[in-house]
């Protein structure tokens, strides 16, 4: 989902914020009269709600997911578990072709640049936008020694001569994590250079680079090869690379010169496919000759679009080496005055040729590099490419201030393949930590974890799904794809009008969660289990405190979700350990498995279940991500036991199955289950429409 034209406008009496969102195109994906809130609360602090008249509440599952029910009911899209690492919406991102956009316009399926560990080493990699999001979040400048300035969330985090860091932490406490202080290097070439504005001297510069420099230009009277002369106009300018022909093109219509298209070479073994674009009448041709008159006071913009055409008709970059090769005296001139202008730093050197070649090469690396191609914007993309490159340039990245912005803004995400993307120079890292529920197979985990849409009418729709003739009375899960007991079901309390529709219409279903607050609903999930079906889980798939911080920060700690474990079944409820999900090589040693189950079995648990880590799209990504950096000797390890599937080889989990069903054996899982006496229902008075509730005693 996309939420970035989703806004929140006006300020309710109460202190809340919301908006009912008129039909006006502004909510494309979900229902038109949303109202949009936000509570000042610490536990809501930087989430928005978007409560929805849905239009059904329960939904079949897929017949490709390898669960062991048909149905679920989600009361909530999106969750609360998972963390946020932000950054300004006005920060530009490299993208693939080598130009810049600012973070809040990247899109999904958008290519930019990413960084890859090869050995010792972290170089420049292209990859994908699979997420984008925003939130609001305290604003924290950080500037470096070279002037960038970088506007963060204090949870974002930037690559360091020292690893990933967060913007803020603390030494000790529940906040302690790494995080950037004065005098940190950060990794990158340093801020991108300010590009050149599209004037009609940049234009005319940029047809004097490249027709000088690849053109070919004649008008005269020419004598052939038996002395008869002919008048003759003729441009030609062929190419291998569209992107300059189509700028050249572009710009020559600006001025109402038109040219045709045609085939100058055709590719063969050894060479790639050339196209020409040409004219060839006398006030056409006299034109571009005009156009590409040496100025006798050139402006900056002119200087600008002279270096790129000069260099899509002459250079090259190539293994960190900028060149312009040419024989032309006045072309070496002119991209000398153009690079001192820039402030560029350059060698001149000569060779030996007998035609006079002289090489342009500039001083410098990546990082003089880069600020020459934003500077003058060339038009070849292969030739701005800096795939492979070492993401250490040398540039003066060192943290000099960290200032507290004193407000909240807008903040913005993305989530890549790579696992990170480049901020104005800077290798900064995306999230990854997205809800630990996908790994249950039914999500892939695209929605967002600031970004709640609350179905408040879920208990109504239930009744009347339940009244309706076509439904059978099957078993209906919840907690399956989205938390049903996340922080937001304290406030709005959905939990308990779809108990209460399930428990009057005698419905069997069962519950998932990571949350404790299902202890709030034991009156009425009692109630339920009198009449029907009754059955709960808590997902706990270790108990490694170390573990939980690092990929699961934002749920309650595996202790506590088995305290709840415990509670329902001293109730008299059933209630199991769904053991997921089990890490590979982080939470699958023998003395991990032995600790979760014993712990699991001294809940009175019914069952233990293990689920193996799936990495489903949209998941893999985020966590592998993590991985790279966390532990880095594991990605091989990763790449052979899943490959480039979901699953975990047959033979890693049926072994995880056969050590889990075992202890559970050992340690007397299912069979010390403390049962309350046999709970009767009474009838106690008439509900409308002919139902009736249900006591206990």
């Amino acid at each position: 989902m996309r939420w970035d034209n989703l806004r929140i406008d006006s300020t309710a009496a109460d202190g809340e914020h919301s908006e009912a969102v008129q039909a006006q195109g502004t909510l494309p994906l979900i229902e038109r009269d949303a109202v949009v809130r936000t509570f000042d609360t610490p536990g809501f602090r930087g989430m928005t709600f978007y409560e929805v008249q849905a239009k059904s509440i329960v939904s079949r599952v897929p017949d490709a997911s390898k669960v062991p029910f048909r149905w679920t009911i989600n009361p909530y899209r999106g969750c609360q578990h998972a963390c946020a690492y932000c950054l300004h919406g006005e920060t530009p991102i490299l993208m693939a072709n080598g130009t810049t956009k600012p973070l809040a316009d990247v899109r999904v399926g958008d290519l930019i640049y990413g960084t890859v560990r090869d050995g010792y080493y972290r170089r420049y990699a292209i990859t994908e936008v699979l997420a984008h999001w925003s939130t609001v979040k305290p604003g924290y400048r950080i500037t470096l020694e070279d002037g960038t300035k970088l506007v963060a969330s204090g949870d974002h985090r930037f690559l360091t001569e020292r690893g990933w860091k967060h913007v803020t932490g603390t030494e000790q406490g529940p906040d302690q994590r790494p995080f950037l202080t004065t005098n940190n290097q950060l990794m990158g070439f340093g801020g991108f250079a300010e590009g050149p504005t599209e004037s009609a001297a940049y234009r005319r510069g940029y047809l004097c680079g490249m027709v000088r420099g690849d053109g070919t230009l004649r008008s005269g009277r020419y004598q052939n090869r038996l002395g008869e002369t002919h008048a003759q106009n003729r441009f030609r300018l062929a190419l291998t690379d569209t992107e300059a022909l189509d700028r050249t093109r572009g710009y020559l219509s600006w001025v109402g010169i038109g040219v045709t298209d045609f085939a100058f070479a055709l590719v063969s073994d050894t060479r790639r496919a050339m196209t020409a674009i040409g004219c060839s009448g006398r006030d056409e041709v006299r034109a571009i000759q005009w156009l590409i008159a040496w100025p006798s006071d050139p402006e900056p913009d002119w200087l600008k679009g002279f270096l790129a055409g000069i260099f899509d008709a002459e250079g090259s970059y190539s293994q960190g080496v900028w060149r312009v090769s040419t024989t032309d005296p006045e072309i070496i001139k002119w991209t000398c005055l153009g690079l001192d202008e820039l402030g560029l730093n350059y060698a001149i050197e000569p060779t030996a040729r007998s035609n006079g070649l002289t090489i342009l090469r500039l001083r410098g690396g990546l990082k003089e590099a880069m600020r020459f191609f934003h500077a003058t914007d060339p038009a070849i993309t292969r030739k701005r490419s800096i795939e492979g490159q070492p993401v250490n340039s040398g540039a003066k990245l060192r943290v000099t201030a960290i200032e507290p912005l004193g407000l909240e803004l807008p903040m913005y995400d993305i989530t890549t393949g790579t696992g990170d993307f480049i901020a104005n120079g800077v290798a900064s890292h995306n999230c990854f930590a997205r809800n630990t529920h996908t790994y249950l197979d039914l999500d892939a985990g695209r929605d967002f974890d600031s970004k709640v849409v609350v179905k408040v009418n879920a208990p109504e729709l239930l009744r009347a799904k339940l009244r309706s003739r076509g439904w059978a009375g099957e078993h209906i899960a919840m907690g399956t794809n989205v938390d049903c007991y996340q922080r937001a079901e304290g406030r709005y309390q959905l939990m308990r009008g779809i108990i209460m529709a399930l428990r009057d219409a005698a419905n069997p279903f069962s519950i998932l969660t990571k949350g404790t607050l299902i202890l709030r609903d034991l009156d009425l999930l009692l109630e339920a289990a009198a009449v029907t079906d009754v059955g709960l889980n808590v997902s706990a798939g270790f108990v490694d405190a170390d573990l939980w911080r690092a990929i699961e920060r934002g749920t309650p700690a595996p202790q506590r979700r088995l305290d709840a474990c415990a509670a329902l079944n001293d109730a008299g409820l059933r209630c199991g350990v769904l053991m997921g999900p089990i890490v590979p090589y982080l939470s699958d040693s023998p003395g991990q498995l032995e600790a979760a189950v014993r712990q699991a079995a001294a809940t009175g648990a019914t069952h233990v279940s293990p689920i193996v880590l799936h990495l489903r799209p949209g998941a893999r990504e985020w966590f592998l991500g993590w991985l790279r950096e966390a532990h880095p000797t594991l990605v091989p390890r990763y790449a052979e036991l899943y490959g480039r599937g979901a699953y975990a080889r047959q033979e890693y989990r049926s072994r995880i199955s056969t050590e889990v069903r075992d202890l559970s054996e050992r340690y007397g899982v299912g069979r010390g289950h403390r049962s309350l006496p046999p709970v009767r229902a009474v009838r106690r008075g008439g509900e409308p429409g002919g139902r009736e509730q249900l006591a206990l005693f």
